[in-house]
């Protein structure tokens, strides 16, 4: 007793500091105390007691009351039995206490109360479960109702909280119960109507209960009181949030397959659609507040989205909802007008999919009835092209937007893009051009008045942009127009920006369409002039040059010189051009794709011009000497190198590419020898090797030699992750080639010997999660391109063992490469190459197949988090289905080691019945549920967790020492 009045008062201290204490360092550590006095056992008490305790002040009380919710909802296992009914006592003591306020209390205790209910079955509710428990107080009880309607509002909510750490059988039998007690519930909630001023609270529980989507028959809905209610307030002169929120629930649930879907809730959408479809003339209503207006364009766009199989029908009665959604979708508040946007997709993926007409039978049938449906809707899709389009439309004090305001802006922009390529999907690209171009003649006149307004020729040409995917590549009434249009627009940054986008984007149209040389010299010249202006319509341009020179190379091929002219001088930083580093590699790019078309003397003789004005600045820095290339900044190596790479990945031309790095190889032999330390140099350096060899594959020669002898030294002394990377895509492509079998052996036991001495613990692969990713993804390269070499080397068990260290890993990228790596040890039966090598994989599997089925059990069970259960689980599976028998008796003795306080013997039961069954060949997806569920019983809270780690000891399994 007397340690827990102490601990109350220092509790009260300790708030006191946390609100009050001027210094910012005793705030922090009162709150870190509290956190922790949350997680201890005395908690319990001292936050019940506080409670109590009259004199306990508001931060006192909205604290004590969070703790006991949180404890109630994590932490019941941590009392004795026969401590649970007096709990249940006291919160009903504190919600009876609390029935008037303050709120946040309330709430709080309301939660625990349900989140308790969750944890105990019903026969300890006195035998009808909590809902008659509720009716029985609040009939004894009349004074404190507004207290019981809030716990009867958040219990339907408690069902899908998983902060409660109820074992997942137990939250199924709750779920079951309400729904068996949704009737006392509603009886209870109509009772209580007559109280005029509960009537916002009653229809809130109402919608609550309502999410459960419980099957109750759409004819008795519509004549149920509540749901009269509801709709009778709509009409009110202030809108009842809460009546907004019943009738948004019950269009959810009347449209929800759980509860039977439209046609067995076609009496209840009868009731509620006409009472919605009134309020339409309000949308429009100035004098509205527009949070009603809001409330009810939200209806709106429920019962779009919730009808949308039905309007698809595109019958009359579905085409009055079809204009009432244009209404909404025509509204100057974009914030309303966007709640719509989601309806339009949907309705255009219905009418535009075939599999919606399956149903029809024959596909003549299903095709006519395609044709109607998108016939019936054209005027809807082509109004709302017109309504849409204007919202892209630079405000006019667009200069003058904070960061903040010019992001939401983007954004909105984004979205209009998206609903005009829904309604191009329905109408047509080229029919949907014509409405754009329309704007876009309008907005070209602009720009020649005296304002000389450039925004709105800016809107349309960004909504042309945005269907350009859909508009025919042979279009010829619309698009030519356009392109005359371009080159006479004003030169206004903005505008400039998005003329360039738009050539970008029309690039197949170009190639396709225009056989006349004079379009593709203009749209040329404007690319230039936006890479003169600013950086922005600079790096607008390069994306687009990149595009036109892709889509159009065959053509671009007799503009060589004028390409390569544009290309050096913005490489070079010489001349006007604005072209950032980053934005060049677009540029680079361009040119690859052109010289790709080019014959093969003719390729090599322009790479090498491609590579002048890159191998230069790399020369110079290395004739001043290793002093000097030691010294520089990595920025001023790495962007001349990440051009290299960009040429090696896009010119197509395997000699030509590896004669390049054939005479390019002591430049970059001398950076590898200088700035091995450096791992944002080699990074770069590695990745253009990667595509050297990529695109020159055999053609290598002696090159690759010389590049893998270098990496292999180097990574002794500076274990740089992209040297792992660089051999992978070694392996990859010279794997199986006899030929290179004596030297790709050499590296891979020069690379993994030294990997597995550095990797030696759980804290090694913490600090070095980047060497453990590319380790493992070379070694699992090596089990697919060349197990010969790879499963019967020296290196193949102390690999096996370095895994087993860095299975629990967090890094996310580490653990997953190093699961992918076992899962393919366990698949090698599968590869075609690999099933010679069984035997020797299993002399180093099975003796430690049980550490390895343990290792994996604990990272389903809270090792590992749970969002890589999916990846675990198929190396678990792989596992049982290699090793049979033997890995299910390993997955028995790992689970038997977890205490039956934290895992019940139904619960490993069920994981593994589930397991043996998906190793007899049984869908995986079946094992993914029991799976989930283990897991979930093993993490529900942290006292668990720590129990099953503390039983399994992962980081403690690996029973062969790395040599």
């Amino acid at each position: 007793m007397e340690r827990s009045m102490e601990l109350q008062n220092t509790v009260k201290e300790a708030l006191n500091a946390l609100y009050h204490h001027p210094d910012d360092a005793v705030r922090m550590q009162a709150d870190r105390w509290l956190q922790d006095f949350q997680r201890t056992i005395d908690a319990w008490q001292v936050a019940d007691n506080l409670l109590h305790d009259a004199t306990s002040n508001l931060e006192t009380l909205i604290f004590c009351s969070q703790t006991l919710r949180s404890k109630v909802q994590r932490d019941v296992e941590e009392l004795p039995s026969e401590a649970v009914r007096p709990l249940r006592d006291s919160l009903n003591t504190l919600l009876k206490k609390f029935h008037k306020g303050p709120p946040k209390v309330r709430t709080q205790i309301s939660i625990a109360v349900a989140a308790l209910a969750v944890h105990i079955p019903a026969e300890d509710w006195g035998g009808g479960g909590i809902v008659n428990w509720l009716r029985d107080e609040m009939n004894s009880h009349p004074e404190f109702v507004p207290g019981f309607l809030e716990l009867l509002t958040v219990l339907p909510e408690e069902v899908f909280n998983y902060k409660i750490a109820a074992r997942p059988e137990r939250r199924r039998q709750f779920e079951k119960e309400l729904t068996s007690q949704m009737e006392v519930a509603l009886n209870i909630l109509t009772a209580c109507l007559h109280i005029n001023e509960l009537k916002e609270q009653v229809l809130e529980a109402f919608a609550s209960w309502l999410r459960l989507k419980h099957r109750i028959p759409g004819s008795v809905l519509a004549a149920h009181p509540l749901v009269l209610t509801a709709l009778s307030s709509l009409h009110s002169e202030i809108l009842s949030e809460a009546s907004v929120n019943v009738i948004s629930e019950l269009i959810h649930y009347s449209a929800a397959g759980s509860s039977g879907g439209g046609d067995a809730n076609m009496p209840l959408i009868q009731v509620i659609v006409p009472q919605i479809m009134s309020l339409k003339a309000q949308l429009a209503d100035s004098s509205k507040d527009e949070e009603d207006v809001k409330a009810i364009a939200r209806l709106f766009a429920d019962m779009g989205d919730s009808y949308v199989e039905l309007i698809a029908t595109g019958y009359d009665e579905s085409m009055l909802i079809v204009h009432a959604l244009l209404e909404v979708s025509s509204h100057p508040e974009y914030d309303i007008a966007s709640m719509t946007f989601n309806f339009w997709h949907s309705l255009q993926v219905i009418l535009t999919k075939r599999d919606s007409y399956v149903s029809f039978g024959n596909e003549a049938t299903a095709e006519a009835e395609r044709n109607r449906r998108l016939q019936v809707f054209r005027s809807a899709y082509e109004s709302l092209v017109s309504l849409v389009s204007f919202r892209v439309q630079y405000p006019q004090d667009y200069q003058d937007l904070s960061l903040e305001d010019l992001k939401e802006f983007k954004h909105t922009r984004y979205a209009v893009a998206d609903v005009l390529i829904d309604a191009a999907s329905v109408l047509g690209g080229d029919a949907t051009l014509k409405i754009l171009y329309m704007k876009f003649v309008e907005g070209v006149a602009c720009c020649g008045n005296e304002h000389s307004e450039w925004r709105p020729a800016e809107a349309a040409l960004f909504c042309i942009r945005a269907i350009s995917s859909y508009v025919s590549v042979v279009e010829l009434e619309v698009m030519p127009q356009v392109m005359a249009l371009l080159p006479k627009l004003p030169q206004q940054p903005q505008l400039l920006q998005t003329v360039c986008l738009t050539i970008g984007a029309y690039s197949k149209w170009l190639d396709a369409a225009s056989s006349d040389p004079s379009v593709l010299a203009s749209v040329l010249s404007i690319l230039t002039s936006g890479m003169s202006t600013n950086e922005d319509t600079a790096a607008a341009a390069a994306l687009a040059f990149r595009h036109i020179c892709d889509d159009c190379r065959k053509k671009l091929c007799g503009y060589l010189d004028g390409l390569y002219n544009v290309y050096r001088t913005a490489v070079n930083g010489e001349g006007s051009l604005k072209v950032s580093a980053e934005d060049s590699l677009h540029l680079v790019e361009a040119l690859s794709m052109v010289i790709t078309e080019l014959p093969q003397d003719d390729a090599k003789k322009a790479l090498e011009m491609l590579c002048l004005p890159v191998v230069t600045p790399l020369q110079e820095v290395i004739n001043q000497g290793p002093e000097i290339l030691q010294k520089k900044h990595a920025r001023d190596l790495t962007v001349h190198i990440d051009r290299f790479a960009y040429i090696f990945r896009y010119v197509n031309h395997p000699e030509a590419v590896a004669d390049a790095i054939q005479r390019l190889w002591p430049i970059f032999k001398a950076i590898f020898d200088i700035r091995a330390w450096d791992m944002r140099t080699m990074e770069s350096l590695c990745r253009a090797c990667k595509y050297a060899v990529r695109t020159s594959k055999r053609f290598m020669g002696i090159t690759i030699g010389a590049i893998l002898e270098e990496i292999q030294g180097l990574y002794q002394q500076h274990q740089q992750p992209c040297f792992l990377y660089l051999s992978s895509e070694v392996i990859k492509i010279f794997g199986s080639d006899p030929s290179c079998a004596s030297y790709l052996h050499n590296l891979i036991e020069a690379l993994f010997k030294r990997t597995t001495c550095l990797l030696t613990n759980i804290e090694e692969f913490t600090s070095r999660p980047d060497v453990a990713d590319d380790c493992f993804l070379l070694a699992s390269r090596c089990i697919r391109y060349c197990p010969q070499l790879f499963i019967p080397s020296s290196v193949f068990p102390s690999l096996v063992d370095c895994s087993m260290i860095g299975i629990t890993v967090q890094h996310r990228e580490a653990s997953n490469s190093i699961l992918t790596f076992l899962s393919d040890i366990f698949d090698l039966a599968k590869s075609s190459k690999g099933e010679e090598f069984l035997c020797t994989r299993d002399s180093v599997i099975i003796p430690r197949g049980a550490s390895i089925t343990r290792i994996l059990i604990a990272s389903l069970t809270g090792a590992l988090p749970s969002s890589r259960l999916e990846t675990v689980t198929y190396a678990l599976l792989a596992l049982t289905r290699a090793y049979g028998v033997q890995a299910l008796e390993w997955a028995k003795e790992s689970v038997s080691l977890i205490p039956l306080t934290a895992l019940a013997e139904v619960e490993r039961s069920r994981f593994l019945q589930a397991l043996s069954q998906a190793a007899s060949g049984a869908d995986v997806n079946a094992l993914m549920g029991p799976v989930e569920e283990l897991s979930d019983v093993c993490r529900r809270n942290r006292t668990v967790q720590e129990i099953v780690q503390g039983a399994l000891k992962p980081l403690e399994l690996n029973r062969f020492p790395v040599s």
